[in-house]
């Protein structure tokens, strides 16, 4: 085992010589007789404890102890003031300074040994508590990751698992949550979005989008599948399926001990991205701000990706042309702010769009 370092600074050669006597059979003595020289000794090779006087010309002990522990690298390595200053005045204002200990002189070789034995002691077992510390933090983060990814693969598993029944769709989950990122990014620079649309929520909308269509899971193949315009009867069935979705997710949080916005996200989008600004939507036929802001950003990006892509009633419309639909919507269909956001990074949804294009 590696002998500890100790420097002790005295401006008296002869009081470093009694320091030598009582501690270098178990420790390996540094000395310094003056306090810059202490401070440079220190920089070189921190030691792991200093016996520090007080007395010393130019730079006395009290401030070479203020130098220590302003300084990041070196104020957690353990002071002990040596001294003949032995009133109560000066032991207070040293422990005030933030050494460890206080030992007058002259003192018991038996005293000063055991003092520096106890502080070596507790230092030793701070580091190796804070080491543990860390270790623990660090496996903190590593099953919070693991836990997040376990999250985001489950969702969007879910999520393709809804899509899969509708072969048209392909990336469609993977595209409409990069739109909802895009927009909900740039609308947290308006003062009426920026407290909700926060970093950590926008990362959560992001992450629950792919649930939005989880509901068609229980909407019978005959309607789903149909390869042409649905009938009114039809369509009345199509539109139980965000009540579908709202109520997986509900049961999903009903099993849960804590508040979950991940979940509460992904209850909104399922539930309400087919609901319009002006109140003609379903399933609730909610309007404005009523509509959460979560269901308002998946109804846009909803749009815009189903016009950009093949369906089986439909071609492919050009960007500009869904651009154009989309514009038209603005206070009827879609919130008149987010859309005005939508044409400001339209560019981006479209480069997202091309990205992550079907085959």
């Amino acid at each position: 085992m590696d002998r500890k370092i100790i420097l002790a600074v005295d401006d008296t050669p002869g009081n470093i010589n009694v320091v030598k006597s009582v501690l270098s059979e178990k420790y390996s003595i540094m000395a310094a007789i003056n306090g810059a020289l202490a401070l440079k000794i220190v920089e070189k090779q921190r030691p792991d404890l200093i016996l520090l006087d007080i007395m010393m010309p130019e730079m006395d002990g009290y401030e070479v102890c203020q130098k220590l522990k302003a300084n990041p690298s070196t104020r957690d390595i353990p002071i002990i003031f040596l001294t003949a200053k032995s009133e109560i005045k000066d032991e207070a204002k040293g422990l005030e300074l933030g050494a460890i200990d206080y030992i007058t002189k002259p003192f018991s070789p038996a005293i000063l040994a055991g003092r520096v034995k106890n502080h070596l002691a507790l230092k030793e077992a701070q580091e190796q508590l804070a080491q543990q510390n860390s270790q623990l933090e660090q496996k903190v983060v590593e099953r919070t990751m693991q836990m997040e990814e376990l999250q985001d693969v489950a969702m969007v598993s879910m999520g393709a698992l809804a899509e899969s029944r509708d072969p048209e769709t392909g990336n469609h989950i993977r595209r409409t949550q990069y739109y909802v990122k895009l927009m909900a990014e740039e609308l947290s620079k308006l003062d009426k979005f920026k407290d909700f649309l926060t970093p950590e929520n926008i990362t959560m909308l992001y992450k629950s989008a792919p649930l939005h269509d989880i509901g068609k899971v229980g909407i019978p193949d005959s309607i789903l599948l149909k390869p042409g315009k649905l009938t009114e009867a039809e369509f009345e069935v199509m539109k139980l399926h965000p009540t579908f979705g709202h109520d997986a997710i509900e049961s999903a949080i009903r099993t849960m001990n804590s508040n979950n916005n991940f979940l509460r996200f992904a209850k909104e989008i399922a539930y309400g991205h087919h609901e319009k600004w002006d109140g003609s939507g379903y399933p609730q036929g909610l309007s404005g701000d009523d509509i959460p802001v979560s269901s308002r950003l998946m109804a846009l990006a909803d749009v815009y990706d189903a016009l950009i892509s093949k369906r089986v009633y439909k071609p492919a419309f050009p960007h500009e042309k869904a651009v154009a639909i989309i514009e038209q919507g603005k206070g009827s269909h879609f919130d008149p702010e987010m859309v005005e956001a939508f044409l400001r990074i339209q560019e981006s949804c479209y480069a997202t769009a091309q990205k992550y294009a079907d085959d």
